[in-house]
């Protein structure tokens, strides 16, 4: 059984993980991390007792030296050396014979040698603690983050209502419309706040790595960078197993399984990682193209009922127990096909906000032209862009696409390198792209 820190629970305002100062606060039993200790140094070997502290993400004083003091003791580890001036956190510590063998016995359980864990009533309470800390954005806001995206008034006014609800968003309508970058926006606003996690959360035994390189994105935290010496800088003492980002903006596509949607177990490691929607706890999910996935959507939709309704979702672990985590996540769905082919009624009824991102107008489209001919250098022309809609959209019946300036812009542009002349919106050379960009189906 694990001790929560009563810091974490008591503390109010912005929340910022409290020091560690005693073996106790950590919430770990001192055995469990006495293995993590013998891992760290089976792997790594020679290791002095600050690189030891900063490999398992601990304070040396009061902390990880409590633990070599008790593997010196029991003849786990031996000191090999000390560099003059650095105190015990200079010593140059070896794993001995007994050790090498404790730490075979604990890599059959866990290969995980990585930054002590968080306990997962720790985790919980500071995600719901950092939930309140979101932004609220207002007309202003939002026609700044999607300034350079051309959207009617009446799709506008939607979106911003359907951010602040911070709970579930489905977008759909025709392909290249700026659905994605619609979200990616929501991303980038959401970005510009910063949130704590976890390296990795401790269940029963279990580690579940939480933070990912990939998915998640450091945000500065000048007053508080690691020292080289397992401890922080004072001015913002801190626990050091947490890691400070920008609040997640993470997205899947068609690579998206139930199976993903729940602890992924490693065989061979024997940790788990976290689902997606745990990593992207505290931001946004974009599940783009959804309805591509390889489980059918109904399947994919009957997983989410819990986690949206309640805003907490339950992990199984291979054990068979189940746990419960906040979901403090804003869902977007994103996708190009009829709703009526996806969804139901019941579950539509779930989804906060539905908004369809359909075709520009005529006026949208020539905006979207004249401002990606700018971006790319190429001379705009009325004439040519009337030349474009007559001949190619208008006699054709074809449909316009928000991403069709773009793609043309830049087929001009190949066509222009190719000739060795001006990028111009000519009819020549509006014809040439054309022919080499549609596609009639």
């Amino acid at each position: 059984m694990t001790n929560v820190p009563t810091q974490t629970m008591a503390s109010r305002g912005v929340f910022v993980p409290p020091p560690l100062t005693r073996l106790e606060d950590t919430g770990l039993s001192a055995l469990w991390l006495q293995d993590l200790a013998l891992k760290v140094l089976y792997f790594q070997g020679y290791l002095s007792g600050f690189k030891i502290a900063e490999a398992m993400a601990l304070p040396f004083a009061g902390v990880t030296d409590q633990i070599l003091d008790t593997l010196k003791r029991e003849k786990l580890v031996e000191v090999k050396s000390s560099q003059m001036g650095l105190g015990e956190g200079g010593y140059q510590y070896a794993i001995t014979g007994a050790g090498i063998a404790r730490a075979r016995e604990a890599l059959e359980r866990s290969q995980y040698a990585g930054p002590a864990p968080v306990p997962l009533p720790v985790y919980n309470e500071a995600i719901r603690r950092q939930k309140s800390g979101r932004i609220t954005v207002t007309s202003r806001t939002m026609r700044r983050i999607l300034s350079e995206l051309v959207i009617s008034e009446a799709t506008f006014q939607r979106l911003g209502p359907a951010l602040n609800s911070g709970t579930s968003i489905f977008l759909y309508g025709p392909p290249g419309n700026g659905k994605t970058s619609i979200a990616r926006a929501f991303g980038q606003l959401m970005q510009t706040q910063s949130m704590y996690i976890p390296y990795a959360i401790y269940v029963d035994g279990q580690v579940v790595k939480l933070y990912d390189a990939v998915s998640h994105q450091l945000a500065e935290e000048p007053d508080a960078t690691p020292t080289g010496t397992g401890s922080l800088k004072t001015g913002m003492r801190r626990d050091p197993r947490w890691v400070k980002i920008r609040r997640p903006f993470i997205m899947v596509g068609g690579e998206l399984t139930l199976e993903g949607l729940d602890l992924v177990f490693d065989e061979v490691n024997k940790f788990y990682e976290a689902p997606f929607q745990v990593k992207a706890n505290g931001g946004i999910l974009l599940i783009d193209d959804f309805g591509r996935q390889q489980v059918r959507p109904r399947d994919l939709l009957n997983r989410w009922i819990v986690p949206l309704e309640n805003r907490v979702d339950y992990l199984t672990l291979h054990t068979g127990r189940k746990i419960e985590v906040p979901f403090d996540v804003l869902v977007v769905f994103s996708t190009n096909l009829p709703p009526k082919d996806l969804v139901d009624e019941a579950f539509l009824r779930r989804l906060r906000h539905k908004i369809e991102i359909g075709d520009p107008s005529y006026e949208e489209y020539r905006e979207i032209f004249r401002r990606v001919a700018a971006q790319k250098g190429i001379e705009y022309s009325d004439r040519g862009l009337a030349y474009l809609l007559q001949e190619w959209y208008i006699k054709r019946n074809r449909k316009l696409r928000a991403n069709h300036p773009r793609d043309l812009c830049d087929q001009i542009l190949d066509i222009a390198r190719y000739l060795a002349v001006k990028p111009t919106m000519s009819r020549e050379m509006i014809d040439r792209a054309a022919q080499s960009y549609f596609v009639e189906l």
